[in-house]
């Protein structure tokens, strides 16, 4: 009797941004114009400006609401009205319908699927149910929810430990460079989303899934 081999990687982790949403520089540039900023008001706005960066990162964590980072963003790009800035500011951003596919083939064939999102606040615009994932994962690991957010290794920790499964049983996809470390340093293996095309072929064949 011929065995089937066992599959190479037993869970998939998944970040949002730049993984399963895509269009997310192209689409804010065009609404940062459309209100009369500069192209770069919101990179700069959050990464750029010491405030800004101390700013998003409570938000992240769950220490600032989305509500009141809309307030004070808004006032920092010099906008009247701050009600559903990052709703407003991401309306454009579309699923990465590849990615999504191919996670949906990975839980079908008895991976274990978890996203691991730094996340950027659920009310008033809640930016997973906008690309339509909430449905896709085993696991969702929130950094708002849990009070720390990548590049942190405890979240990376409590991904393995709600997955149930060792770092070198699993594969991370996360478009920023500095994310990926720290899962390395758990045995995961990384794939960087690094806007190639080929980036879902890649994990399709890494996974044992074709492609």
């Amino acid at each position: 009797m011929t065995t089937q081999p066992s599959r190479p990687f037993r869970g998939l982790i998944l970040d949002f941004a730049g993984v399963l949403a895509t269009g997310i520089s192209d689409a804010i540039r065009a609404w940062s114009l459309a209100e009369g900023l500069p192209a770069g008001a919101w990179r700069h706005a959050l990464e750029g400006d010491p405030a800004g960066r101390e700013c998003y990162a409570a938000l992240e964590c769950g220490r600032m609401t989305q509500h009141e980072w809309n307030r004070r963003t808004a006032l920092a790009l010099g906008l009247a009205d701050g009600h559903n800035l990052m709703g407003r500011a991401w309306a454009g951003i579309r699923p990465a319908e590849d990615m999504i596919a191919l996670a949906r083939a990975a839980r079908a064939a008895g991976l274990r699927v978890a996203m691991l999102s730094n996340s950027f606040g659920l009310d008033p615009y809640d930016p997973y149910a906008h690309i339509g994932v909430w449905d896709l994962f085993d696991v969702t690991v929130i950094s708002e929810r849990e009070g720390l957010a990548k590049p942190d290794p405890d979240i990376y920790r409590l991904t393995l430990e709600r997955v149930g499964l060792p770092g070198d049983a699993c594969v991370f996809v996360d478009d920023r460079p500095e994310n990926l470390s720290p899962a390395e340093a758990l045995g995961i293996t990384t794939l960087h989303a690094d806007g190639r095309p080929d980036t879902t072929d890649r994990l399709a064949r890494l996974l044992g899934l074709g492609g």
